[in-house]
């Protein structure tokens, strides 16, 4: 997290869904949706569900710096969590009920549930920046769905197209990217499993408990413990990374259409120059672009790290907690930036014709391709 570049990237809006207080903030609501999955499997008793939940609230508000080096002797943050988790409630509540902390859980099952938390979250604000962004995108092919330009291949001038056809391609990457990633937001699972993943802690109730843990937090209920088998986040990864291309290619064409020797697009705010004040540089693509560019590298990570050993991963897990934070804020990032450069994208269409220097150039069906796209947004 940075407070100097983060705006820049547009980072800003879903750095809360996933700051360090939102992780912190995410794994003390986990214990308490916890407390009460117990309560409704019959476990725990109601009133010491609650008094784990106002003491687990009451964590929430500490400074995550202070968590953090208290975790690293345990090697995840969640252990010095329920440490001092079971302090407070023992204090508030009892020493019986401070053995209704945590009750059957690992760590992993705590903190892998918390960043299902945090990625549902982050998705909802990616995927409404990147639903603006194609709806601008098919504002723009709508409006332009006859208006010729250069088609480029291998950056050379090729056959004619239109603006509109351009834009649709766009707005159709866009909109898959957002429906995938609607797709895999709505299978984030919670994870328990307790020890060695077996719910033997719990048992008769683990499967009661798994039920009533993935209603109280809004996730869903998973197939079986995925401690060591790490699918969820590749597929994560996957949709993140190919949202990411969406909004790269838009950016990118936006950029080399904005170049002075074209002139065929503009951003309505420009960004300037510290040494030439004539410049108007397309700011928002180019940090849009910048931010996408970002985002393989993370995925690699991710997917490098998945293939774990036995019942809970030697490092491959831990290694997925900063990368995935991150690839969450770079998407973000770049469909905030996307949405900013295509809302108020300024087409020139006579620059268009001087460049396609035809006077009446031969379209062929290009239109016909923006009204199919069009069709299917309805």
């Amino acid at each position: 997290m940075s407070v100097l570049f983060d705006p820049v990237f547009g980072m800003t809006a879903v750095d809360a869904a996933v700051d360090d207080r939102a992780w912190l903030a995410a794994l003390c609501e986990v214990e308490t949706a916890l407390a009460r999955a117990c309560a409704r499997a019959g476990l725990v008793d109601l009133g010491t569900a609650l008094e784990i939940g106002a003491a687990a609230d009451a964590l929430a508000r500490r400074d995550p710096a202070e968590l953090g080096r208290a975790a690293q002797a345990d090697g995840n943050p969640v252990i010095p969590l329920v440490r001092e988790l079971r302090a407070a409630v023992g204090e508030r509540a009892g020493e019986e009920a401070a053995d209704a902390v945590h009750l059957g859980a690992t760590s992993q099952d705590i903190l892998d549930t918390a960043a299902m938390l945090i990625t549902s979250r982050a998705l909802g604000v990616i995927g409404a920046d990147l639903g603006d962004a194609a709806d601008h995108a098919a504002a723009l092919a709508r409006a332009h769905r006859d208006t010729a330009m250069t088609g480029r291949t291998l950056l050379q001038h090729a056959v004619p197209t239109t603006f509109g056809a351009l834009a649709a391609g766009w707005g159709a990457g866009l909109d898959h990217a957002r429906a995938r990633l609607d797709a895999v937001r709505s299978e984030l699972p919670i994870q328990y499993g307790g020890a060695a993943g077996t719910l033997a802690a719990v048992h008769p109730h683990g499967f009661d408990i798994v039920a009533a843990l993935a209603d109280e937090l809004d996730l869903r209920e998973p197939a079986g413990v995925w401690h060591a088998e790490r699918s969820v986040v590749a597929e994560l990864a996957g949709a993140l990374g190919t949202a990411s291309v969406a909004l790269g290619k838009p950016a990118t064409d936006i950029v080399l259409l904005a170049q002075t020797e074209l002139g065929e697009l503009r951003e309505s705010s420009p960004g300037g120059s510290s040494a030439m004040a004539h410049k108007r540089n397309p700011i928002a693509a180019i940090t849009a672009r910048a931010a996408a560019a970002q985002a393989p590298g993370l995925v690699a990570t991710l997917l490098a790290s998945g293939a774990q050993e036995l019942q809970r991963g030697a490092g491959g897990w831990h290694a997925e907690w900063q990368p995935l934070t991150a690839l969450l804020r770079c998407v973000g990032g770049a469909a905030s930036r996307l949405r900013a450069s295509l809302a108020g994208l300024e087409v020139d269409p006579a620059a268009m014709a001087r460049n396609l220097g035809a006077d009446e150039p031969e379209v062929g069906h290009a239109g016909d391709l923006v009204d199919r796209y069009l069709d299917r947004r309805r």
